[in-house]
């Protein structure tokens, strides 16, 4: 195995312990017997808040390098990344900083959670800013964000990015691409091929992030986030 390759797995391995050991991933078991409640409504014995990465300098470092690795040997042609608000954002600068890439954000609008939303808002406060940054004719884009359940906040940040590109009179812009830290592995692969997007997961949940952490967790942690997966 290349060493490059071993390095890739080794930060792979580093980043999904240090989730787990600094309460980025919250179970039923160690943390709230009475699990969460997702934004789409299902219920989890467990919880990935990866929104208080920014907190973790040497771990959002560590992410920036190894989602640069994958982006490079997935899509080697990604002109920019667009991290999607809020949680996307320190990704995508940590990405842009290790990588030369440039980063650009969508702006986070107040009561649009989905397309439909978005179409609502734009009859209503049509000329706002959907996205922040420098996007320029001919662009390869990868969106960012920390993890994927289904598709619906990708799909939207697709749909903001469209629209902006359409302001701003831009062509020949490609956006096919996803990046995230954790796929839950819930559908959003198959979700996503069906829109036509490339799904690209530094971390598969259960082939690869679950095995990891095992020896860091109890019998009964690990069992219970399997069985409901």
């Amino acid at each position: 195995m290349p060493s490059d390759v071993r390095s890739y797995d080794s930060m792979k391995r580093r980043i999904m312990e240090d989730i787990y050991e600094n309460r980025m991933l919250l179970t039923s078991v160690r943390d709230k017997s009475d699990g969460w409640e997702l934004v789409s409504g299902m219920w989890s014995p467990f919880y990935i808040q990866l929104r208080i990465l920014s907190s973790y300098p040497n771990t959002l470092q560590l992410v920036g390098e190894a989602m640069k690795f994958m982006i490079e040997q997935e899509k080697p042609e990604i002109d920019r990344v667009v991290g999607i608000a809020f949680a996307g954002i320190p990704i995508a600068t940590a990405i842009s900083m290790v990588s030369d890439i440039p980063a650009c954000h969508t702006r986070k609008v107040l009561g649009v959670r989905n397309q439909d939303d978005l179409e609502e808002h734009l009859s209503e406060y049509g000329q706002h800013s959907l996205v922040e940054g420098v996007i320029e004719s001919g662009d390869s884009l990868c969106i960012v964000d920390d993890l994927v359940t289904g598709m619906e906040s990708k799909l939207l940040a697709q749909a903001q990015i469209q629209v902006e590109i359409e302001r701003r009179e831009l062509e020949n812009i490609r956006c096919e691409h996803v990046a995230v830290i954790v796929d839950r592995q819930q559908g959003a692969e198959e979700k996503a091929g069906s829109e036509g997007i490339h799904l690209h997961s530094l971390i598969r949940l259960i082939d690869e992030g679950l095995p990891m952490i095992k020896e860091l967790m109890n019998e009964d942690e690990y069992h219970t986030i399997l069985e409901y997966l």
